[in-house]
């Protein structure tokens, strides 16, 4: 990997390819994969990534808003796209877009049918989302009846799909839940089949439902923390690799007395002679204040170097009093060895929030071999 002279975000195709396949190996050969690529691919790059994930075959792409599935089909994305939360002034543009929704409420079935028969569509592919016990989205068992005689009000829509989500797929202590999470979605699924007279593609299971639960793969899974890395588990993390490698640079390096204080409020002072480098990220990059104050820590040289004081805008300062190193020398914020997982547990957080925190001024660099 070249050597760092700016904040950079790596992001290594090999890797994604790596987690994919070995996502792929656990299904059945006829179960469609559906990549999720919300939040600039949780952080990374969402075009890049996609674009190479339809190359790998992905089935499906999954965004959280309209304007995310818009910035795919520009960037020449040409597979089904499911859009997990569209806002009902976005259903126009959703339509001209050929994206598909997912519809979890009386209210945006109503708005997306009149928005799809104003737009002239005959048979548009929606998906309906129910509420199997995370309480988040989604319908209940007890509105199939009035989903479908609403469906069956005009022919503009058609049911491509039902779908719900696992609340807690990653923790077997909460099996019991999740068993009757499944069983509920398979309930919900006979009784639409059974009323409607046609059975739609079925899909629940997020990245710890396709490792833990291959009962309930269905007709297709759903994965994102898993294609960039992560298995949620320290067992399947080791199947996994990383794709985002988030390095900088040392700025400059201070040295400091006793009694000297490092950054705002003063919230570091030295209790002896110290060695401190500044480095160009801060809480505008995406690293927060949570990881300031000896919480978080950097790998310098292939030692670690404690974030000292408060996390700045655009620079935190580690102490590197025992570490050799120069100004200019890399810094690794996170990579595959000292994964952001590694980095967020220092801070009382989860991987999910720090990768998809990384601020978009952050430069992204493509590595494809």
């Amino acid at each position: 990997m070249p050597q760092a002279n700016e904040t950079v975000l790596e992001i290594d195709l090999k890797a994604l390819k790596h987690n994919f396949n070995h996502l792929k190996s656990k299904l059945k050969n006829n179960t469609k994969f559906l990549a999720v690529v919300k939040a600039f691919a949780y952080g990374n790059e969402a075009s890049e990534i996609a674009n190479y994930l339809e190359k790998l075959d992905a089935d499906y792409f999954a965004v959280a808003y309209v304007n995310e599935g818009i910035a795919l089909r520009q960037s020449g994305i040409t597979k089904p796209i499911l859009v997990l939360h569209p806002q009902v002034n976005g259903f126009k543009t959703l339509i001209e877009y050929n994206l598909e929704p997912s519809l979890y409420s009386f209210r945006t079935l109503e708005a997306f049918i009149n928005s799809a028969s104003a737009e002239k569509t005959n048979n548009y592919p929606i998906h309906i989302k129910f509420n199997s016990g995370l309480n988040r989205l989604g319908f209940l068992e007890k509105d199939i009846e009035t989903i479908i005689s609403t469906i069956n009000t005009s022919d503009t829509v058609e049911v491509k799909s039902l779908f719900s989500h696992l609340a807690a797929s990653e923790d077997l202590d909460e099996k019991t839940f999740t068993l009757n999470q499944i069983n509920t979605f398979k309930s919900i699924a006979d009784t639409f089949e059974k009323q409607a007279g046609f059975k739609p593609m079925l899909h629940l299971c997020n990245t710890s439902g396709i490792l833990n639960y291959p009962e309930a793969h269905l007709d297709m899974v759903r994965s994102g923390i898993g294609l960039y890395g992560f298995g949620n588990s320290e067992k399947e993390n080791k199947n996994l690799i990383p794709i985002g490698t988030l390095k900088t640079i040392i700025s400059q390096i201070h040295h400091i007395e006793k009694g000297d204080s490092v950054g705002y409020n003063r919230a570091f002072k030295s209790n002896s002679v110290q060695k401190t480098a500044t480095l160009p990220i801060g809480h505008a990059d995406g690293i927060r204040r949570q990881y300031g104050n000896e919480k978080g820590y950097v790998i310098i040289n292939n030692m670690k170097a404690a974030i000292i004081g408060n996390v700045c805008m655009d620079m935190i300062m580690v102490d590197i009093t025992n570490i050799d190193c120069t100004e200019g020398d890399e810094v690794i914020v996170f990579d595959s060895h000292t994964t952001a997982e590694d980095l967020a547990i220092a801070a009382n957080t989860i991987s999910y929030e720090l990768i998809t925190g990384i601020s978009q001024r952050v430069k992204r660099c493509i590595l494809t071999s």
